[in-house]
């Protein structure tokens, strides 16, 4: 797979008299198919069987969903949560 990373994170403005706790860290997900111009051939394929339970045929096209307790407590990231400060 290529080397652009699916999730990514900004930093949102914080200011001095905002009620709420901080989030200094957000992150967004970017789909795979932005990066593909075009289906390219002869891609390397999943099993069939693989393929139906990720959802695609092909591992470039694979986008890990990170569902809703991967959020809790923390920001999500690619490899796992990592806690806010």
């Amino acid at each position: 797979m290529s080397s652009i990373k699916q999730t990514r994170e900004y930093f949102p403005f914080v200011g001095p008299f905002d009620p709420c706790p901080p989030i200094y860290v957000k992150t967004y997900s970017t789909p795979p198919q932005l990066f593909i111009p075009f289906q390219p051939a002869n891609l390397p394929q999943f099993s069939p069987e693989e393929a139906l339970r990720l959802g695609t045929l092909w591992p470039m096209l694979y986008s890990p969903y990170p569902g809703k307790k991967a959020h809790k407590g923390g920001v999500a990231h690619e490899h796992g949560i990592k806690q806010q400060a």
